[in-house]
Parts: structure tokens; sequence; C-alpha cells
């Protein structure tokens, strides 16, 4: 049986390759995202490279845009989900002070309530099925104080929070439930930062913003066998941010 692995935000940067990795590797990939031609864009390119893809349009903001893009994957999944990539994620930065009400409800239900619904969604059949494996994007300041970045941070701190519980909820029944922490990643999302990521990167021991498909090699390994060991655990991709 193919397995199908469902992948938020991947019309572009980390979630983008984090698909075309996995649908090298045999997976039929549904890509989601906002943007209907990035998202055909992608799974025409898997599809020229021999792999399998769909799109489905989502813009995840509450508990019934996550039902209705887990529905919507089983069902191009052939009655299941295998993967899920919670990718999709948005990242302002700036003083608290300017934050405003729709600013921080915004973060909070991209970032927080729409992997909650999703997984609640979709890891129940997986337990069903005995076998799932999940997959949380986090940043690295969700383990530290940065200024300007207090209200992304915490929403991913919740990711990393709902990592571990899901783990300890869902892997008895043979559910994987682990998470990635990127450091500064040059993607689409990223370029409006400018010399400021260069200069984030600079304080890890590469010394250099990571790429899309390094952060992405990661989530495959977490999302498949190579993992199966695994459960629980936020790997940090941050260039070695986290030794200093």
């Amino acid at each position: 049986m193919t397995k199908t692995a469902l992948i938020t935000g991947a019309t572009s940067g980390i979630g983008r390759a984090t698909a075309e990795l996995l649908a090298a590797r045999g997976l039929h990939v549904v890509v989601s995202g906002r943007n209907a031609e990035r998202g055909d864009a992608v799974v025409q390119g898997i599809r020229a490279a021999g792999g399998s893809a769909d799109f489905v349009a989502a813009d995840l903001r509450d508990e019934a845009s996550a039902k209705e893009l887990a529905a919507r994957a089983s069902e191009l999944g052939g009655g299941h989900v295998d993967v899920l990539v919670n990718s999709a994620g948005i990242f302002p930065f700036g003083p608290t002070a300017s934050t405003t009400t729709e600013g921080f409800d915004d973060v909070f239900d991209v970032n927080v309530k729409a992997p909650y619904f999703l997984v609640a969604a979709l890891a129940p059949a997986m337990a069903g099925r005995g076998d799932g494996s999940i997959v949380n994007v986090t940043t690295m300041v969700a383990e530290f104080g940065a200024a300007g970045m207090g209200i992304y941070g915490a929403s991913k701190a919740a990711l990393v929070l709902l990592t571990k519980s899901w783990a300890a909820e869902f892997g008895p029944a043979g559910v994987r439930v682990n998470a990635v922490s990127p450091g500064p990643t040059r993607t689409e999302g990223t370029a409006a930062m400018g010399e400021s990521l260069d200069a984030l990167a600079a304080a890890g021991p590469a010394g250099r913003p990571g790429t899309a498909t390094e952060v992405a090699e990661a989530i495959v390994f977490l999302a498949t066998d190579a993992a199966s060991f695994v459960h629980g655990a936020v790997l940090p991709v941050d260039g070695g941010r986290i030794a200093v």
C-alpha cells in the first residue's frame, strides 16, 4: 500500500522541499497551501519527476478548515493519511506593544489551532491502523527569548509542548509524533529579512542560514521508518545555534 503524506504550507520553502523529498521516496503527497497557482506548480514538478501528488487549497484558520483539509487529503489518499507534516506557519516580528488582537489571533490560529485540529482529525485513524507519523515544524526561538519574536516564539513553544503531549497520547498506538526546530533558513518567506537573516545565522557555529532542503531532510528522517524508535523529540536544524 502506498503511503500518503499531507504537508501543509507546501507551496513554497520548507514545506515544498519536504513534499518533493517524500514524493521522491515513493509516498503519495497531498500538497496544501493557500495559493492554487503555486500549489499546482509544485504538483506538476513532482509528477514530472515521476512522483505522485495532488493539491488541496486550504487557508488553515480554524477547526472547520482543518477538518475539511483532513477529509479531502484522506479521500485523495485512498482513505488514509499516514504522514502529517505541519509546516504551515506565519512569523510576524515586532514589538509587543504594537501587536494587535487580530495579529495575535492570526498567529495562534495558523501556528497552533490548525495543527491541533489536523492532529485531532487524523491521528485517531492512524492509531486505529497502528501506524503513522506526525512532524511539527517549530523554530529555534521557541527555546529562548528574542526581542520582537515573542508572539511567534510563543506560538511555536505551544507546538513543542503539543508534540510531546501527542507523543505520549498516540505513541502507544503506533503513531510517532516529533518536531523539527529550524534556525535561520533561506526561503521565500524569509527573503524580506535581508541581511538580518545572515546576522542571526552568524551567531551559530555554521555561520550561515540553512536551506529549505536541509531542514526538509530532517523532517523526512523523522517522518519515515529511519526514525522508528524516535518519539516526542525536537530535532534542532539550526546550524548549531542550540550549542551557543
